[in-house]
């Protein structure tokens, strides 16, 4: 495929000249908390599992969710913050020591400022077949040559160990497929890494419910995939975020607490 094969996207093609607000200042354990509402309302949860850390630029502690508390109750001020190592040095609560998984990939990624943790339903239906979701859908350009396998469920990653292992095996994707496990997402912000985990459950049904009809789908050219997968992230992924915030704030004001 040449260049001109490409069809081009994002904000080279279009910019808008202003988008809707979320219409409140927010701080950075209000945005993670709606992060976690908004995700939990998708069903990018199962039940208390999962976690969000988010490393802020400049930084190398990062916020969490608490152990115990499902997405769907947290509030603002249920946010812990722990260390590059994973010790609790902020908050009222404990962290699950699969928070390896995380401090590791911060670790060795610096461009991950944000990593996603849970086993959603669709997701999950794959981890156990052991296949990466088939690109169907425009949507699903969102994860053209940036998806990752992992064949083998290796166990509950509970030690600093596991973790480095994985996060060697992730390499440089922000889709990462965990066999009979769930799924990994990370983005360089919290809008980014939000937008990729709302879009990859639903990249998952879709590729299951195609799968069921016994059909082959219709292919999509390469270059105009490409296309649209600049478009998504240059342009999407912060209106998303947005409207998830002003949505989930609307739905219940008290995940500022």
């Amino acid at each position: 495929m040449t260049t001109d094969d490409v069809r081009p996207g994002g904000l080279a093609v279009w910019a808008p000249s202003k988008t809707p607000p979320i219409g409140v200042d927010l701080t950075e354990e209000q945005m993670l908390a709606v992060a976690f509402r908004h995700l939990a309302d998708l069903g990018f949860a199962e039940n208390m599992a999962g976690h969000i850390t988010w490393q802020l630029d400049g930084r190398t502690d990062m916020l969490v969710n608490p152990w115990g508390l499902w997405w769907k109750e947290l509030t603002a001020s249920d946010i812990c913050v722990v260390d590059e190592d994973a010790r609790v040095v902020r908050g009222r609560w404990d962290v699950t020591p699969a928070i390896h998984i995380h401090t590791e990939l911060h670790r060795l990624r610096p461009d991950a400022r944000v990593v996603i943790h849970n086993h959603p339903y669709y997701v999950s239906v794959l981890a156990a077949l052991g296949v990466l979701p088939e690109l169907m859908h425009q949507t699903g350009a969102l994860f053209l040559d940036d998806m990752h396998l992992v064949p083998t469920y290796d166990g509950e990653i509970d030690a600093p160990w596991r973790a480095i292992e994985l996060a060697k095996e992730v390499g440089s994707a922000n889709m990462i497929l965990l066999a009979n496990h769930g799924v990994i997402i990370t983005g360089g912000t919290l809008a980014e890494a939000v937008y990729r985990a709302a879009s990859i459950e639903r990249v998952c049904k879709l590729a299951y419910d195609v799968m069921l009809t016994g059909r082959t789908p219709s292919a999509m050219n390469r270059g105009d995939l490409i296309g649209m997968k600049a478009s998504l992230i240059e342009r999407a992924a912060d209106v998303y975020w947005a409207g998830a915030a002003r949505m989930t704030i609307k739905a219940d004001r008290a995940v500022l607490d």
